[in-house]
């Protein structure tokens, strides 16, 4: 009796050990599918994933092929070499290559104004035909290029009368300050009837200079009045406003086309002084060579008769600045003309400003 109370005891103590491993097996499978629905749902409900990089390189090249096309379609508003630069930098090629490295591409090159409205007008001015050339900038640009805060010379004049006759004479020119508000000081040294005597400048830039002029034989200074500027300065071809400064913002400008001179392809411009300009010229016309900017010809009118004629020639780059080496002035009423030869050119030698005045004149 004890041996099958002890069976039946064990047969239930399996039963419920197997029964105890089957619910605990059920509960680890309906555990496992709660859980795959739960990720299932979330990847549903999750956004879709972005491209890889690859991809995103290649729509970046995509993008930049459509914007270098736009470049070169607008390449009409660059300079010929911008252009240049936008159509070879914008191809498409290597930027295809760079994007399947996954590497950024190289972004197309863009329009670059101009420095300046000046500039541009200048480039323009270059290019551009001669109706299309602007006559202002071109005599600006000459300005420009012999502009110098100090200059100055030893002059040798050879003064020749209607019959050829020569007289020599010799004087030096000093020079300070900018265009339009220089001082000079040109002082003769030859012959001994006219060493000493000296000619004071001051320069304006609205109005006509301030001239006196000291003669030692007479110990004293004079003013010169405006209406003697047209006369002869001591015996020479150059009359007292041939010695005046041209600055530039002093004169109108009409673009009268190119001519030829002594060689060289030059602007012909005609030049009208302001009223505040006080001269006895009524205009003038400048050649101006199309290499160097430099005035090689300079015709002065009173209504429509030339009376003065300057030339320059035997031209050379002195400090990196184009100068004419010999002038000459012509009177072409009185047929008379004074050669002027420039000898020991100097450039930004500086000079004191107490020389230009007129207690240093009288020494």
């Amino acid at each position: 009796m004890s041996r099958e109370r002890t069976s039946v005891v064990g047969v239930v103590v399996i039963t419920a050990c197997l029964t105890a491993i089957g619910l605990a097996a059920g509960w680890v499978v309906i555990t496992q599918r709660l859980a795959q629905k739960s990720v299932s749902s979330e990847a549903e409900e999750a956004p879709a994933e972005e491209p890889a990089p690859r991809r995103k390189a290649r729509a970046r090249t995509s993008g930049s092929a459509t914007e270098a096309q736009q470049v070169d379609a607008s390449s009409t508003d660059l300079a010929p070499a911008d252009a240049l630069v936008a159509e070879t930098e914008g191809s498409s090629t290597p930027q295809d290559d760079e994007a399947s490295r996954g590497e950024e591409p190289v972004a197309p090159p863009v329009a670059v104004e101009p420095a300046s409205e000046y500039l541009s007008a200048a480039v323009d001015a270059i290019a551009g035909t001669d109706d299309e050339v602007d006559a202002r900038t071109i005599m600006e640009e000459s300005q420009r290029r012999g502009e110098a805060r100090f200059y100055r010379y030893d002059g040798l004049l050879q003064s020749f009368d209607a019959k050829n006759k020569m007289t020599d004479k010799r004087w030096t020119f000093d020079r300070v300050g900018s265009n339009g508000r220089s001082k000079a000081v040109l002082r003769f040294t030859a012959p001994a009837e006219v060493n000493g005597v000296a000619l004071l400048i001051h320069n304006h830039t609205d109005r006509a200079s301030d001239q006196w002029m000291w003669t030692p034989a007479l110990q004293r200074d004079r003013r010169i009045a405006l209406q003697d500027r047209s006369t002869r300065f001591f015996g020479t071809d150059f009359s007292f406003e041939d010695l005046e400064e041209r600055d530039v913002d002093q004169y109108d400008y009409e673009m009268l086309g190119s001519e030829v001179i002594e060689g060289a392809d030059s602007w012909k411009i005609e030049t009208t002084p302001k009223k505040s300009r006080s001269s006895h010229y009524t205009h003038s016309i400048a050649w101006i060579r199309k290499d160097n900017y430099l005035q090689v010809r300079l015709d002065n009118f009173v209504d429509d008769e030339v009376v003065k004629r300057l030339t320059s020639s035997n031209l050379e780059s002195i400090q990196g600045i184009w100068t004419a080496r010999l002038l000459e002035m012509a009177d072409l009423r009185r047929r008379t003309r004074t050669r002027l030869t420039l000898k020991e050119v100097s450039y930004n030698t500086p000079m004191n400003d107490q020389a230009f005045t007129l207690q240093a004149i009288r020494r």
